[in-house]
């Protein structure tokens, strides 16, 4: 049976309208999140979807030492809150170290586990503790060196910190080098695990390591969408930008804004087809 998991006002799993967790992949700037927030609510509230406003504040696994990481932990903190304050929504953000995760739960509904630190237990740890004082929601991104069962270990720490208020993304499996595959018979596995699921559909995309910065498949991104709501995840996680040529991180991945909201539509309409 699935836990829903809380976050803000909103409430993640079965009998839930669809969740949209969505922004750009890092923060470049308050206006232009405001611009991408405002995008995004628009089109789940025309679709009836929920919406968790997302934006990292530094990309702490660049593959150089040279790309764009994000304005920092409190300038970045500082833009989260107004956009969650000027748009009214829940907002998310990703945590790299324990000592980021008092901030980000003082601040923001949903704190976000990225999926190459999913076994790291001083970080979920220090989330769980975090969360369950203030309230807030753990999203762990699975690993993508890890089998869907072995997510029980990070839901057991989250757990033994005090946090129940969690949920799960799927964001695809290494195969061999520089592809990651999602596996929709692994996908039902997570959804037995308790939690609620949401599936990544922009990162799935990604060709790790096929290059000086990761490559991408962001053509196949409305597909997985689609695929993944029929599915019957309980949250879809898209990262979208007004000019992807442009951006400043996750460039070959991140998807334009007329087609991120497409795939909320297209979501939205087969969850309601399916009754879920």
């Amino acid at each position: 049976m699935t836990t829903p998991c809380t976050v803000g006002r909103a409430s993640i799993g079965p009998n839930e309208p669809l969740t949209i967790i969505a922004g750009p992949c890092v923060l470049e700037s308050l206006d232009m999140g405001l611009e991408i927030g405002r995008a995004m609510l628009e089109a789940c509230t025309n679709a009836g979807a929920t919406y968790v406003f997302k934006a990292s504040f530094d990309k702490a696994n660049r593959s150089s030492i040279s790309s764009y990481r994000g304005p920092g932990l409190d300038q970045g903190l500082a833009w989260l809150a107004e956009i969650r304050e000027t748009l009214g929504v829940p907002a998310t953000t990703d945590i790299h170290e324990p000592a980021h995760a008092e901030p980000v739960a003082s601040a923001l509904d949903l704190i976000q586990i990225p999926a190459f630190l999913s076994r790291q237990t001083d970080l979920l740890l220090a989330a769980g503790e975090a969360a369950a004082k203030h309230g807030r929601g753990v999203n762990v991104k699975k690993g993508q060196f890890m089998a869907p069962a072995e997510m029980a270990g990070p839901i057991k720490k989250l757990g033994e910190a005090g946090c129940d208020n969690l949920m799960l993304t799927e964001r695809g499996t290494f195969f061999g080098y520089h592809r990651l595959v999602n596996d929709f018979t692994g996908l039902g596995d997570l959804l037995e695990l308790g939690p609620p699921v949401c599936f990544d559909v922009t990162h799935s995309t990604q060709l790790p390591g096929s290059g000086t910065q990761t490559g991408g498949r962001p053509e196949r991104a409305p597909l997985l969408g689609r695929a993944a709501a029929a599915a019957g995840v309980h949250a879809l996680f898209i990262e979208t930008h007004p000019d992807p040529a442009n951006a400043k991180s996750d460039g070959a991945t991140v998807l334009p804004i007329d087609v991120a909201t497409g795939i909320v539509r297209d979501a939205t309409a087969i969850r309601s087809a399916l009754g879920a």
